[in-house]
């Protein structure tokens, strides 16, 4: 049964309903291309799809429209895959449940893929209708946008004429993004040394940070939110009481600023009555200190159960190596523009933590629009693992998109968007990554702009999309496309 079924505009709300029903998380994309393929396919489109799913679609130009220059439309067809602890539900065999709260639609405990669902289906409704007026259009659905932007990188760019590209990313109403941050991952391998619990030590407890808000790793991460990894690792070094760790994790996407972490513990009881006192006044510090930012932070020891013998945990070495990674490897803006005052220049996010093939793997996701303090940041990261004693694998990931004084397209989309609402726009460029930096350094004289409708909380799972601002966005799309001539 149709949920979206009665918002306006019902065919971008049918396409994203259809979106959301199949799943299409990162590296998972192929039920959903091959559902749009056959989409446009029916539609008697010209369709390209390639062997990482990336989508090519051409639609002629309307009457009286037949010598204008191509218009490309870019959006991603994947999505992050995030969901709360509580929630049972699987991304690679569930369609979303979707809920409509007031002007918000959005996904019961998980994340709702908006980003980039709304923009792929925006221009799905371009595509099927046949009364707006257009140049020729050649949209461009690209997969792993959210895990690397792989699918931009390996498309066929021969196959396009277009200039001039509309990217439907943004989430911001009213704001015209015409520059964005290039990125690097960061992958710090630090080998695990093992040994057996103490004599006596026979009580195993989970220490569980949770309850931030965490999200985008890049549009969100000047925000001053938690990220649980960080609050992990400064809990640990601030214990006094004796412990060891047996298991650690926390955070599932390196883009995503991470909401709940953990470490299994291995103590003695005595121990763990004196470790219950100080974990009371460790979470009264940060709920204080993130009273604003994240005011549901939780700092709690679960799972409490004996141990009958010893158990596996980590040496000394590695104990301490793995709390000072955490400890140490930074979180948050590095630098500031000086050019565009409050826009993060460089920045960091420790996403990811866990467990793998006897390392733990901590990973880091590094934006910067200067390419040379991208690769300082990384390099920093990479000799404080190296010092640990860790192994460090550094992507330098994708370019930036570095802002244009001329641009003929902002400048139809700003005279366009003052004329329909009667207010002038705001043009900025976003420390996000966005594929336009991709398509910028593959096809040389592109001319293009980035927008979209209101997307809140992006990567966790309060993400929600504004109904009426989708619509109003989709009016603004077909009027820029009639006076693109």
């Amino acid at each position: 049964m149709s949920v979206l079924k009665d918002l306006q505009p019902t065919d971008v709300f049918g396409y994203f309903e259809m979106i959301c029903g199949i799943p299409h998380g990162s590296k998972d994309e192929k039920a959903l291309s091959d559902a749009i393929k056959a989409w446009a396919e029916n539609l008697g489109l010209w369709v390209h799809q390639d062997d990482v799913f990336n989508l090519i679609i051409k639609k002629p130009a309307s009457e009286g429209f037949e010598g204008a220059k191509p218009v490309i439309l870019q959006a991603h067809i994947d999505m992050v895959c995030e969901k709360n602890a509580n929630v049972d539900f699987d991304f690679k065999t569930q369609g979303l449940n979707l809920l409509i709260d007031g002007d918000f639609v959005k996904a019961d405990g998980t994340t709702l893929g908006a980003d980039n669902g709304i923009g792929t289906a925006m221009i799905m409704a371009v595509l099927a209708d046949k009364t707006i007026k257009h140049p020729p259009i050649e949209a461009v659905l690209t997969t792993v946008e959210e895990a690397g932007m792989d699918g931009a990188k390996g498309l066929d760019i021969n196959l396009l004429e277009g200039r001039r590209m509309i990217n439907l990313d943004s989430s911001e109403d009213g704001i015209f993004c015409s520059g964005c941050a290039g990125g690097g991952k960061v992958t710090v391998k630090l080998p695990i040394k093992s040994t057996t619990s103490a004599e006596g030590a026979n009580t195993s407890v989970t220490l569980f940070v949770s309850g931030l808000k965490g999200g985008h790793s890049g549009a969100d991460v000047h925000l001053e939110r938690g990220n649980s990894n960080k609050i992990l690792g400064q809990v640990l070094h601030s214990l006094t009481s004796p412990f060891e760790i047996a298991e650690i994790g926390g955070g599932s996407k390196d883009n995503a600023i991470p909401r709940e972490a953990w470490a299994n513990l291995i103590v003695t009881k005595s121990c763990l009555d004196l470790l219950w006192v100080e974990l009371e006044h460790i979470e009264a510090t940060y709920k204080a200190e993130l009273a604003t930012s994240d005011p549901d932070v939780s700092i709690k020891f679960i799972n409490v159960r004996q141990v009958e013998e010893a158990v596996p945990v980590f040496s000394k070495q590695t104990h301490d190596a793995v709390i000072d990674l955490l400890l140490l490897i930074p979180f948050g803006p590095a630098h500031y523009s000086v050019d565009l005052p409050g826009l993060v220049e460089t920045s960091n996010n420790l996403g990811v933590v866990t467990v793998k093939d006897d390392f733990v793997v901590i990973t880091c996701a590094v934006r910067s629009s200067v390419e040379s303090r991208k690769k300082s940041l990384c390099a920093r990261i990479e000799r404080l693992g190296q010092l640990m004693g860790a192994e460090c694998i550094v992507s330098d990931g994708y370019p930036g998109w570095a802002y244009n004084p001329v641009s003929p397209i902002r400048e139809t989309f700003k005279r366009v968007w003052e004329g329909q609402f009667g207010t002038p726009p705001k043009v900025m460029a976003i420390h996000a990554g966005l594929e336009c930096g991709i398509f910028d350094s593959r096809l040389p004289g592109l001319d293009m702009i980035s927008f979209g409708p209101d997307i809140f909380d992006l990567h966790t799972p309060d993400e929600r999309v504004s109904i009426s601002s989708v619509a109003k966005n989709q009016q603004f799309l077909v009027a820029v496309l009639e006076a693109l001539k």
